[in-house]
């Protein structure tokens, strides 16, 4: 007889929360961050973990733990035991990346039995989008029994994001855009990928440009309050706290840092935000998603593509 549900989640903290509430089935941590640095289609390979541990050592110099990793990811060996398979990710590109990555995965492993989504965004009678650890215990409760049943459209289109992500032409995610599935953030974070490439104005990605613009409205103190905006306003990338401090830091040129606790545009900030010179030459765009790096690519507005 089939064990009953297998869940993904997308983090220690929620398998944590799952267990304290006495979810019922086996529960497997995903514990990448795959919408940055090299990925490769096939994952779970020794290759798959040599790019990733390099990248991941090199640019944050964390530890990343392979066998920690693999453990988790071994478990879903046995996914077809299961009855049915329940992924818990949010409505960011952070998570969209894991999440397309998870089902691709699934697939490479023959999955057989159905794969439900539960996916956090807008709240009913709620300002904002809340992530899956800002719900109460009866929200989640909510979203799980609300969890929706990815069709086999659903799953090819998840494949296909993976093998565009894993190669060198992201024009082509532009086409999955429009697109109509049970994904209901996977358009936004797609549209939020291909504005991570340079823009050819200013040479700034979108989230860039909008770092400076709040320093510029802002009384930002220091970098540290500076991340703290950028935490809480930035819209669908759902990045953490080493992401941002690693492209405000790559700001620096663009901002004075004075004594008197204030950070402040200086004249290339300026320049900049008014996209009367192209600073990808003195910005450091030598940085990988996926398949392709960033800079191989800008982002143009009018056309709406890389170029």
């Amino acid at each position: 007889m089939s064990k009953k549900t297998i869940h993904v989640t997308n983090g220690g903290s929620l398998t944590d929360f799952l267990k304290k509430e006495n979810y019922e089935g086996e529960l497997v941590t995903w514990h990448e961050m795959l919408c940055e640095g090299p990925t490769e289609k096939e994952i779970n390979t020794e290759s798959f973990f040599k790019v990733r541990k390099a990248f991941l050592e090199s640019v944050y110099k964390i530890e990343y733990d392979t066998v920690k990793i693999k453990t988790e990811i071994d478990k879903l060996d046995a996914v077809n035991d299961y009855k049915e398979v329940v992924l818990w990710f949010e409505y960011d590109l952070f998570c969209h990346i894991n999440l397309i990555a998870v089902i691709s995965l699934l697939k490479q492993k023959q999955v057989r039995i159905p794969i439900y989504l539960v996916c956090s965004g807008r709240v009913e009678n709620e300002k904002g989008l809340k992530g899956l650890a800002e719900l109460t215990a009866k929200q989640l409760k909510e979203h799980y029994q609300n969890k929706v049943e990815l069709t086999i459209d659903d799953i090819a289109l998840a494949q296909k994001a993976w093998r565009i992500y894993c190669e060198n032409d992201h024009n082509l995610l532009k086409p999955l855009i429009t697109r109509p599935s049970n994904f209901k953030y996977l358009s936004n974070c797609l549209k939020a990928h291909l504005k991570r490439f340079p823009d050819t104005r200013s040479g700034l990605s979108t989230l860039e440009y909008h770092i400076l613009t709040l320093i510029k409205e802002h009384n930002i103190k220091s970098r540290h309050h500076l991340e703290g905006y950028v935490l809480h306003y930035q819209g669908f990338y759902g990045f953490g706290d080493m992401q941002i401090v690693r492209i405000i830091d790559g700001l620096a040129l663009f901002y004075n840092e004075e004594e008197v606790d204030v950070l402040s545009l200086n004249r290339d900030g300026h320049l900049a935000l008014e996209h009367q010179k192209n600073f990808r030459k003195a910005l450091n765009c030598d940085f990988v998603f996926g398949g392709v790096n960033k800079r191989e690519f800008q982002f143009d507005k009018k056309a709406n593509k890389l170029i």
